[in-house]
C-alpha cells in the first residue's frame, strides 16, 4: 500500500479474479506449460536423465525413459542404454522439444525475452531464403539452413553416433550438415538473426510473418549495417506498419 492505494512492484498487465488482483510482468523468466515448443542446451548427463537449460527458473529434465530406442523397439531401458546416453546427447548439445527432442546443428542461437514469443499453431518455419527458424517459447530462437531431400524425415529412430538427429517420435538425418554451409545461406542466416534482434529490441512480437516483413525491409542495407540505430529503427517501423496493414486486411 502507498497512500492507501495498491501499488505493484513490477510493470505489467493487471489480472483480477474475484477479489484477487495480480500483475503479470511484461518481462519475466519462462514458465513452462504443457505443449510448449522450447529450445534447450544439455548441461549434464545424469543417471537415466539429461539436465537441460531451457532459460526457465529451474533446469529441465529429459528422461531416458522418454526416449525411443534404436529401431523403435519398445522395451524397458537397460543398463547398456544408460551407458550409451552420452553417445546420443552430450554436454553442450542443443535440442528442440515438443513431446519429442531433436539435436540441432549448423546454425545460430539467439536469446530474447520469452514474452515476445506467443504460443502458435506451429513454431517451426521454413523461410523463403533457404533458412529455417524455430521459435522456442522459452525465449530461445534457432536459425539454421533448410534441410535438403537427403536430410529429410526418415521415420523411427536413426542410429548414427557421429552425425545424427535424435527424436522421440520423428527422426531427421542431418549427416550432410557436416558439409560447409554456402556463403549465400550463411549471409541469409546472419540477416535473419539481425532482423530477430531488431524486432526484439523494439518489442515487436516474433513469428514467421514479422520476421519475413523485417527481412524484406532490410534488403536495402548490408547485413553488417542492420544493427545501426537509425537503420534498425527504420526496419522496425516498416515492419510494424506492414503488420498493422495485415491486421486491417483480415
Amino acid at each position: 500500500l502507498r497512500d492507501d492505494q495498491l501499488v505493484a512492484s513490477v510493470a505489467g498487465a493487471v489480472e483480477q479474479v474475484n477479489k484477487l488482483v495480480s500483475v503479470r510482468p511484461v518481462k519475466s523468466r519462462y514458465n513452462g506449460e504443457i505443449g510448449d515448443v522450447v529450445i534447450g542446451r544439455i548441461l549434464e548427463v545424469q543417471q537415466k536423465r539429461w539436465k537441460v537449460d531451457t532459460n526457465s527458473r529451474l533446469h529441465s529434465t529429459l528422461l531416458l525413459s522418454s526416449v525411443n530406442l534404436p529401431g523403435g523397439e519398445l522395451r524397458r531401458k537397460s543398463v547398456e542404454d544408460e551407458l550409451m546416453m552420452r553417445e546420443y546427447l552430450k554436454e553442450g548439445d542443443l535440442i528442440s522439444s515438443l513431446l519429442n527432442s531433436l539435436q540441432l546443428a549448423q546454425g545460430t542461437l539467439l536469446k530474447i525475452s520469452p514474452y515476445l514469443i506467443k504460443r502458435r499453431k506451429s513454431h517451426f518455419h521454413t523461410l523463403p531464403y533457404g533458412v529455417s527458424i524455430i521459435f522456442g517459447r522459452n525465449g530461445y530462437v534457432w536459425i539454421s539452413p533448410v534441410a535438403t531431400e537427403e536430410q529429410s524425415v526418415t521415420g523411427g529412430y536413426v542410429q548414427n553416433l557421429e552425425e545424427f538427429l535424435f527424436v522421440v517420435f520423428i527422426c531427421f538425418n542431418f549427416s550432410s550438415f557436416s558439409q560447409v554451409v554456402p556463403m549465400k545461406i550463411r549471409t541469409a542466416i546472419a540477416r535473419v538473426a539481425n532482423c530477430v534482434i531488431i524486432l526484439a529490441k523494439h518489442h515487436i512480437p516474433l513469428f514467421d510473418t514479422s520476421v519475413v516483413y523485417a527481412y524484406d525491409a532490410s534488403m536495402a542495407h548490408e547485413v553488417k549495417d542492420l544493427l545501426k540505430a537509425e537503420i534498425a529503427n527504420s526496419i522496425a517501423a516498416e515492419t510494424a506498419l506492414e503488420l498493422e496493414k495485415a491486421v486491417q486486411e483480415v
